[in-house]
């Protein structure tokens, strides 16, 4: 199937990995308790491991968006990662989400991340994603301490409406969220349908809906909008085999473990219908068309959760 693109110039659309083990994602926060972590065998490393086969057979580069606890852990895949031409940028050391910190504490996290991010890999990150799209309304002031940090991009905000994270009044598209900051924030992918704005990025959506529903949004975004969608999809969801969390809530479940088995073949065909590249180099072409959004900052602290 033929890829899509422009006249002359293909959009290049942002491919991203957030990596994060099968036991730590918001799903089970309640069901397994962090300090069991580091007791549970995990399997992080293998499930990389067939994401990067996945691209090398595809010839994509995407950008990983890693917690600091998992590069800790295996400093090896960090450097596997890298060395194969892929982004490593942050997603927060132990994926707390970010309104559950006090601003300070915030700073901190991802100052201690990034360090080990860099340790491993040997790049300079400058990309991050919060867990579960956690910078929103109550959180703002979340971008100033990127920008004092340096940070050039984050892919932090999902501008729909869903129980689990969500800033509807965000932005669409790329937008400038700091006053006087060149930091670019990338919100994740959505589509319109039916004068409705949906999430259509990838995760649990791309996971579970048909396919043809994330072609269309991914179509709608690059023919319409003429802007690249940013995507994004977890290690665990192309591992079938791993663990059931027998206490875990019933719609946890089915969030987590429907389309498990169907996760891998439907991101060939994906690799295979579109243009894809990594954040950093989608940033670089979206930052002159970023609008400014510069968001209100309350409270200077967080939500303490």
């Amino acid at each position: 199937m033929a890829k899509v693109a422009g006249p002359s110039h293909p959009i290049i659309n942002g491919l991203s990995v957030d990596v994060e083990d099968w036991f730590q994602v918001g799903a089970f926060e309640t069901s397994i308790a962090r300090s069991d972590w580091s007791d549970i065998p995990t399997r992080v490393e293998g499930n990389v491991d067939a994401i990067l086969e996945l691209f090398a057979h595809a010839g994509v580069h995407a950008t990983f968006f890693t917690l600091g606890w998992i590069a800790e852990r295996h400093p090896a895949l960090i450097r596997r990662i890298a060395q194969q031409g892929h982004e490593i940028a942050s997603h927060g050391y132990d994926h707390a989400r970010v309104f559950t910190f006090e601003r300070s504490a915030f700073a901190a996290d991802i100052a201690r991340a990034r360090g080990i991010l860099e340790d491993a890999s040997g790049q300079r990150v400058i990309g991050y994603r919060a867990p579960s799209f956690s910078i929103d309304a109550r959180t703002p002031w979340a971008f100033e301490e990127l920008a004092k940090q340096g940070y050039i991009y984050s892919s932090s905000v999902a501008p729909v409406v869903h129980d689990h994270y969500g800033w509807p009044e965000a932005p669409r598209f790329a937008f400038r969220p700091v006053v006087g900051s060149d930091l670019v924030e990338l919100p994740v992918t959505t589509a319109m349908l039916g004068g409705r704005l949906v999430a259509a990025g990838g995760g649990g959506f791309f996971r579970v809906l048909p396919y043809g529903f994330s072609r269309w949004a991914i179509r709608q975004v690059n023919n319409q909008a003429q802007r690249p969608a940013i995507f994004y999809f977890h290690p665990w969801e192309v591992d079938p085999d791993q663990p059931r969390v027998a206490n875990a809530p019933m719609r946890s479940k089915l969030r987590h473990y429907t389309g498990l088995d169907k996760m891998a073949d439907k991101l060939r065909v994906l690799l295979g219908d579109f243009s894809w590249g990594r954040m950093d180099a989608v940033v670089e072409g979206e930052a002159a068309r970023a609008v400014d959004r510069p968001v209100a900052v309350g409270a200077e602290q967080g939500i303490a959760a």
